[in-house]
């Protein structure tokens, strides 16, 4: 069982095809995904998903690449985050490498999803690129992390050093790797997820972008999320169930969503449920591979 733990089936292109894409799901045993707010216009339609099917969740936040939006504050984050489907704060961080110029609002903007995590008690989705270094300084100057007493949280899409993962981790961070784990250039990349400990790795599809090998270059959908577990495992020597698990009972743990949690397509059956707990019974907390 598979779990896409970031994806944006709110998008058009993807909302158009729902039916299908749980399908797909369900044929490509992808139990559950959680749908990921990029702006505050938008996010009714992400938590309508949410609301809609028991097997999607949701999160709230901003996204750094969104200049022209408006911008969240403490107070309407935990707000809207009251919902019970609302499981994380986020996509929040910094982004470099898209926008240059006077980011100082990119960093504030930040603050204030770290401040609203740290006040709900629900995890951060981070994105974070070329800017690791001001990424994980805010972050540490902000609490975010579990060593610090906020909630911590994922660092979503991973593309960055082994020393940031290891500085990520060592604040209660998880690592979660996209399709760009599977593309040949991506050597530094894979060399950062034979080494991860299973015990913080998630894995996700950031749909409707990065499809995996061998569908690069097309639309991607969370059903193709177990292509990224499956290069994983070939990558550490280890069975493709291995990283199931692990991650399946990392997404539970970190979102705090109980492992009963109906899985798409099975309508919420016993068999489902039995399923889900014995994928997290298998990888308890702080197993390490």
């Amino acid at each position: 069982m598979y779990i896409d733990s970031h994806c944006h089936i709110n998008f058009p292109e993807l909302a158009a095809r729902l039916p299908e894409i749980f399908g797909k799901m369900t044929d490509n045993l992808v139990s559950h995904a959680l749908c990921v707010s990029v702006n505050l216009p938008d996010f009714p339609q992400v938590l309508a998903l949410a609301q809609q099917y028991p097997h999607v969740y949701a999160s709230v936040g901003v996204h750094p690449d969104y200049e022209d939006t408006p911008e969240p504050s403490v107070a309407q984050l935990v707000a809207l985050a009251a919902d019970p489907k609302i499981v994380a704060i986020g996509e929040t961080g910094l982004d470099y490498f898209r926008l240059t110029g006077d980011l100082e609002w990119q960093r504030e903007r930040f603050r204030v999803h770290i401040r609203a995590s740290r006040a709900t008690g629900k995890p951060l989705i981070i994105h974070t690129r070329a800017a690791a270094e001001d990424t994980l300084r805010i972050m540490r100057e902000e609490g975010a992390g579990t060593d610090a007493g906020g909630a911590g949280g994922v660092m979503h899409c991973f593309t960055e050093s082994q020393a940031v993962a290891d500085a990520a981790i060592a604040m209660g961070f998880f690592i979660s790797f996209s399709g760009i784990v599977t593309f040949k250039s991506a050597k530094d990349l894979q060399a950062v997820a034979r080494t991860v400990p299973l015990s913080h790795m998630l894995i996700e599809t950031d749909s409707p972008y990065l499809a995996p090998v061998p569908f690069r270059g097309r639309m991607n959908e969370p059903g193709l999320v177990r292509h990224v577990a499956e290069a994983i495992a070939a990558l550490r020597g280890v069975p493709v169930e291995t990283v199931a698990q692990a991650t399946t009972a990392n997404f539970f743990r970190l979102f705090g969503i109980a492992p009963s949690a109906e899985a798409a397509g099975t309508g919420g059956t016993a068999e489902a449920a039995e399923a889900v707990q014995a994928a997290v019974g298998r990888a308890a907390p702080g197993q390490a591979t």
